[in-house]
């Protein structure tokens, strides 16, 4: 039995789906709202912690 690897996307990528810029992009991941991992210079967010974040957001406004 295998397990899917999640999807670890690019900052530009988090930026297409979250409709933001790089500094906000930044900002969250600074301000750990947002989980990264870096590896040398490459930063990859995984697509869970953009839902995460999502969830999150909307538990904040409710």
């Amino acid at each position: 039995m295998t397990t899917a690897a999640p999807e670890l996307l690019t900052v530009p990528q988090v930026m297409a789906r979250l409709k933001y810029g790089r500094s906000k992009v930044y900002d969250l991941i600074r301000s750990r709202r947002l989980v990264s991992i870096t590896e040398g210079r490459s930063r990859r967010i995984p697509e869970s912690a953009i839902q995460d974040y999502i969830r999150d957001r909307i538990e904040e406004a409710a």
